[in-house]
């Protein structure tokens, strides 16, 4: 068996791509096994259209301008869930996407490609709660926190600008009577900025000596907004504003010389061989090419699976691994929610000096209220298209017009919104500021994904995903919203509109390979020796509500240390 990789790493996004640098860096030689598109690299000018080569490892083969014109400001073209650049699916978008067995009114949104879910996430990289990890943990948060400053420093992680729709939130929330807080490791309630990985606003911003197309290739966020489409504004591909890990990590990753990225390069099987001492070990993977349907195997001394939530723990069930009832146990999602408030210009004029919000400008959310034990709210613009979709489209309330909602419901309406109504809602699209909710949901083992018995693709048996929220999570929930109310209205809303999400809109997935159950302190299977977890499933917990990526890229960070250390000193 001849070894095509020291390390083997299965999906380039927000975990893989920082093994990725971080093994290439300590000079072991990594595969990084991809199964979506490369955008922005030289390789592949029309990766929605032909194959392409098979790999890419020279950072010279990045391209800004191919990445501008890869990423449009079009809505449908970038985020439709069918047949949108940012899908689950393969390169080939006359292809359907990749089947997952979801609840009803299940949405997952995660993408495939270089870069993964960072690709349209909105850089919010704030740190756990203390309280959810200390004592909680097997590893203590103390242990974290060298690894977040590291994350923070590459990427780099900075409090967000303040834009108008922030600046609303900041004058309702001291209204509210909450206090700002000035901590990334916050234990008691509060509002703050953003901590965010997009880099600071351009210099030149205000300068009219500039134009918007030369600033959009100049150094420092442009506040254009759109961040969902994915960022394109530098000067190279490396300085993109918006620090997504296909900007970021990938290209540091590839200055190793050590990092070779494979494309359209699905993994369908860990393979594994017996060894005496150690017992069922990972040797390598079996993959089929995504364009042409040809299979193979590749060979390493070391495989680490961040294909995440839902495909990690469904690699493993395909692959016949040892049995351990918790791989695919224990997810968490945040149950989210959504409330948007709406504004009168006069009293806008009155707070901002200005006679709208304009929520689409600026970064996606550039401001929160942490509130450990409970969650998170955060202040948030959306382009209208997906504002009015997931504002008016998407509720478990059913059509609101027909809804009677009792009185000491702190909102006007809640629900779907269609007709004269929608019109009236998004005629006021600019002064509207939209807050969404995270509930520190805990894992629960009845929650997760499992294989479909009868129902295979491609690639083997789909995956079936469960989700349903305890009834504390959801008392969770509630307290948030009633709390985003209340800073609305003091914020000066004269209508607002709760949309009731459905408990199965699946984006911050954690904890369906966790820590402790199925892998060690190290992040390395329990049962599988040499094959490590770097995604957020590894996480015990839903890390008290925060935003999951950063914990992620801290906790990858400190696992790829683990692997030098156990398998290559």
């Amino acid at each position: 068996m001849s070894i095509d990789a020291d390390v083997i790493i299965i999906g380039a996004g927000a975990g893989g791509a920082v093994a990725a640098k971080e093994l290439g860096e300590l000079g072991l030689k990594v595969l990084v096994l991809e199964a979506g598109p490369w955008y922005g690299n030289k390789k592949w000018e029309e990766p929605n259209k032909c194959r392409g080569p098979v790999s890419s490892s020279s950072r010279d083969d990045l391209d800004v301008n191919l990445l501008r014109k890869h990423y449009t400001r079009e809505e449908h073209t970038m985020n439709d869930i069918v047949s949108g650049r940012f899908r689950w699916g393969p390169a080939d978008r006359r292809r359907p996407g990749w089947y997952r067995s979801l609840p009803e009114n299940g949405l997952v949104w995660q993408n495939a490609g270089v870069g993964g879910t960072t690709q349209h996430y909105w850089a919010n990289s704030p740190r756990a709660y203390i309280s959810a990890v200390e004592g909680v943990w097997p590893i203590s948060y103390r242990e974290l926190i060298p690894y977040y400053e590291k994350v923070e420093d590459t990427l780099p992680v900075r409090p967000a600008p303040t834009t108008p729709k922030e600046e609303l939130f900041y004058f309702g929330a001291e209204k509210a009577s909450w206090s700002l807080i000035d901590t990334a490791n916050p234990i008691s309630p509060g509002y703050r900025p953003q901590p965010n990985a997009i880099l600071r606003p351009n210099e030149q911003l205000m300068n009219p000596n500039y134009s918007l197309e030369e600033l959009s290739h100049m150094d420092g966020c442009t506040l254009a907004g759109h961040c969902m489409n994915g960022c394109t504004y530098g000067s190279s591909t490396d300085q993109v504003a918006k620090r997504s890990t296909h900007v970021s990590y990938v290209p540091l990753a590839l200055e190793t010389g050590n990092v070779e990225i494979r494309p359209n390069t699905y993994t369908t099987k860990i393979l594994t061989e017996n060894h005496p001492r150690d017992g069922v070990i990972a040797c390598g993977v079996q993959f089929k090419d995504t364009w042409t349907g040809e299979t193979g195997e590749l060979f390493a001394k070391v495989v680490v699976m961040a294909a995440g939530c839902i495909e990690t723990p469904r690699l493993w069930l395909n692959s016949d691994l040892p049995f351990n009832d918790w791989v695919g146990r224990g997810l968490t999602n945040h149950y989210w929610d959504w409330i948007t408030g709406e504004f009168d210009e006069k009293d806008l004029m009155r707070i901002l000096g200005q006679n709208n919000v304009n929520p689409f400008v600026g970064p996606t959310s550039a401001a929160r209220l942490d509130y450990p034990g409970l969650g998170v709210i955060q202040p948030s613009g959306i382009s209208p298209g997906l504002f009015s979709s997931l504002t008016f489209g998407f509720s478990q309330s059913g059509e609101s017009s027909l809804l009677n909602l009792p009185p000491e419901i702190p909102w006007e309406t809640e629900g779907r919104v269609s007709g004269k109504e929608l019109e009236a809602w998004m005629d006021n699209y600019r002064n509207t500021l939209s807050i969404l909710i995270f509930a520190d949901d805990q894992p629960h083992k009845r929650n997760g994904v499992t294989i479909d018995p009868s129902i295979t693709d491609e690639h083997g048996p789909v995956p079936v995903v469960q989700y349903t929220p305890s009834k504390k999570d959801s008392q969770k929930r509630e307290q948030l919203t009633k709390i985003s109310a209340d800073i609305l209205r003091r914020a000066g809303a004269k209508k607002i509109h709760r949309t009731n999400w459905p408990s199965n809109l699946f984006a911050h997935m954690e904890s369906t390979m966790r820590m402790g159950f199925v892998v060690d302190t190290n992040c390395e299977a329990y049962q599988v020796k040499r094959l490590f977890i770097a995604d957020n499933s590894a996480h015990y917990n839903g890390i008290g509500g925060p935003n999951p990526t950063l914990t992620t890229q801290a906790l990858t960070t400190r696992t790829a240390e683990k692997i030098a250390l156990n398998y290559f000193s």
